[in-house]
């Protein structure tokens, strides 16, 4: 898809139009504007194809519901399939002294009724009708756009309903990429793995995996990675360990590649079902790069999250530690906020300089820097890893903590106030997944829930909010932000949660 040069200079017009509105204050706080939130995951659909309930990934930017706590704001939130009413109920039942019925008028839901595995905003430029329905209901001048991730298409739906995307534009993704990422460390010296340029194919690759164990013949292992990937996807770990040390040895550059050529089949792609073979096809299209596999006895996956106003300022918004799964530890499962008191502020710094420079090339809204923290003698060493130019798992728990409990981020000690100047902590995660939840409906967890007073309490600003509960029947797999005064409280609040879905679960194993 092409876009043509009048239609860029539409959009940058629309996103110029942001900075006006920002320069009124913070557009997310404003009352009376009219949101329309596309929940597009506009990403490779092989990568979709591997996350488990992958549709229901939608329901992750329903947070985005509790902005109605502003009287006058109205939301439009489209999908690909119905949400069930329940679960929107769930949410507006969230809202702080808002009437439910006041918060529901202001609500348009509206679907495309499309379950196939094509871009949510792909399916709606596909429907003239209901991009004129949308329109009909956005105020001019009064309205704006937000997403998952801008791409083409982002662009192109803001174009034909002429209002600006609150996103960086389609131009820049690049700089969210694999190789994009590390130019932009490089740039700003940050410590990052020992890597490659970006390559096209295998034996592009073969040569970059032998030069990088030329520059480091102690290597055990490698990862090779798509050029774009989600939570993981997209990734393959090699064992190199019989074959590095070889490389210190007088052989020709040939002998080596021959080395590499022997055992790269033996790679072990990342996802379920993934083989080696489908990732090599899609080398070609996307791009590959291969970087050192960082070893450690103590080690952690920490990330910060910033965010970009349209006027260029950056702003840390928070940090977290990922907890990653898989046989290799590359696929995101979900994260603990905040990060490591011993290094929390270190990746507020790493992650500002990032920032600043996204900033210089035009980007805006959300950006989150993922890391890798290894512990050396007293010393906590940051490798900096990818840069997510868009929304992430991280985003949707921060933000259901901020908008329940209307309290701030403080950067000089990293940690997450309530107006009653309580520290808050939470667990949270996009997999709780078990074969015995299979078949519960959401009216089943909403009995679970009630039962067992497992809902959020907002006189404590303490407890549970659920998402993905779409996905609970089809696949036995929900998410869950345990929000509590302590990391132990909120791990508690978690763990009581899984366990009494467990039992009430418990019969669908006989």
């Amino acid at each position: 898809m092409t876009v043509s040069l009048e239609d860029k200079e539409h959009f940058k017009t629309l996103q110029n139009q942001l900075k006006n509105y920002w320069q009124e204050g913070d557009i997310l706080e404003n009352d009376d504007q009219d949101i329309l939130v596309i929940p597009s995951f506009s990403i490779d659909q092989e990568v979709g194809k591997k996350v488990v309930g992958f549709l229901h990934y939608e329901e992750r930017l329903l947070f985005s519901l509790i902005r109605l706590r502003n009287p006058l704001t109205r939301l439009i939130y489209v999908t690909a399939q119905p949400l069930s009413p329940i679960i929107i109920d769930y949410y507006l039942q969230l809202l702080p002294g808002i009437p439910f019925s006041h918060a529901r008028e202001r609500l348009l839901l509206l679907t495309t009724y499309d379950s196939s595995l094509k871009p949510l905003t792909e399916k709606i430029l596909e429907r003239p009708r209901l991009i004129n329905k949308i329109k009909h209901f956005l105020r001019p001048n009064k309205s704006y756009m937000v997403c998952f991730n801008s791409t083409i298409l982002e662009q192109e739906l803001s174009i034909k309903l002429d209002i600006p995307l609150l996103a960086s534009s389609p131009e820049l993704l690049y700089w969210g990429s694999k190789g994009g990422s590390r130019k932009i460390f490089a740039k700003c010296n940050l410590l990052h793995p020992d890597g490659s340029q970006l390559v096209y194919n295998i034996n592009d690759l073969i040569r970059e995996i032998t030069l990088l164990l030329e520059r480091k013949s102690y290597l055990n292992k490698v990862v090779i990675k798509l050029n774009e990937g989600f939570s993981g996807e997209g990734n393959a770990v090699l064992d190199v360990s019989g074959i590095s040390g070889l490389f210190s040895a007088d052989l020709s550059l040939e002998k080596k590649d021959n080395l590499v050529t022997q055992i790269i089949h033996e790679a072990k792609v990342q996802g379920l079902g993934e083989t080696w073979i489908n990732f090599c096809q899609r080398i070609p299209e996307l791009g590959v790069i291969v970087e050192a596999f960082i070893e450690g006895k103590i080690k952690f996956s920490p990330s910060m999250q910033g965010y970009i106003t349209p006027s260029g300022k950056v702003e840390i918004i928070s940090t977290h530690d990922q907890i990653l799964g898989g046989e290799d530890g590359q696929i995101y499962l979900g994260c603990r906020f905040p990060a490591q008191e011993d290094y929390r502020l270190q990746l507020q710094e790493l992650g500002l300089k990032v920032g600043l420079e996204l900033a210089k090339k035009g980007a805006m809204e959300r950006f989150s820097v993922d890391f890798l923290a290894v512990k050396e003698e007293k010393k906590w060493l940051l490798y900096a890893i990818e840069i997510n130019l868009r929304k992430g798992g991280t985003t949707h728990p921060f933000m259901t903590l901020k908008f329940l409990t209307n309290g701030n981020y403080n950067t000089d000690d990293g940690l997450f106030y309530s107006p009653k100047e309580k520290e808050k902590y939470y667990i949270a995660s996009d997999n709780l997944q078990k074969p015995q939840y299979h078949g519960l409906l959401p009216y089943d967890l909403m009995d679970i829930i009630a039962k067992h007073h497992l809902h959020f309490d907002s006189s404590t600003k303490t407890g549970t909010v659920f998402h993905l509960m779409g996905a609970l029947s089809e696949f036995g797999k929900i998410g869950l932000t345990s929000i509590g005064n302590s990391w132990e409280e909120a791990e508690t609040i978690y763990q009581t949660v899984e366990n009494i879905l467990d039992s009430e679960t418990e019969d669908n194993l006989k």
